[in-house]
């Protein structure tokens, strides 16, 4: 970047200025009206409020469980380790370089769909028995971290 590249920054609007006087035509009330709830300090009410009525957040159902302290696993299948030289070890980091999994989440686990070609060390945080058993008929080691 030059110095003849720049252009100007764009102004930022001027803020509102109330209670100015009536020729600026946010005077005398300040733009809240005459009286009322919104035009008292510390005045309105609280998010999620509907008057009285039931609010939505109460309305809807409720249904099952939600565990905060679950676990969640990045899941990658033994198809996929094919992808990988034999004699390679896989771990979470070489999964996120082959593009098999988007984040490590809380781990990685692997499942056992598809077959293995190739004898690799995998080393992840979970295994079904099915995927362990693959990888060690394919030669290779599964490993949990």
């Amino acid at each position: 970047m030059k110095l003849h590249e720049l252009s100007p920054v764009q102004p930022k609007p001027e803020r509102k200025r109330v209670g100015r006087g009536h020729g600026s035509g946010n005077g005398k009330t300040a733009g809240k009206g005459h009286k009322g709830q919104n035009a008292r300090s510390g005045g309105g009410v609280r998010i999620g409020f509907e008057g009285g009525q039931m609010p939505l957040a109460r309305r809807i159902p409720k249904r099952g469980f939600n565990n905060i302290f679950a676990k969640t696993y990045a899941i990658v299948n033994v198809a996929d380790l094919n992808k990988f030289e034999s004699g390679a070890q896989v771990d979470a980091e070489a999964l996120l370089q082959a593009g098999l999994i988007k984040k490590a989440c809380d781990g990685v686990k692997v499942l056992g769909n598809g077959e293995l070609e190739k004898s690799l060390t995998v080393k992840a945080a979970a295994f079904s028995a099915s995927a362990k058993e693959k990888i060690e008929k394919a030669g290779g080691k599964a490993e949990v971290m």
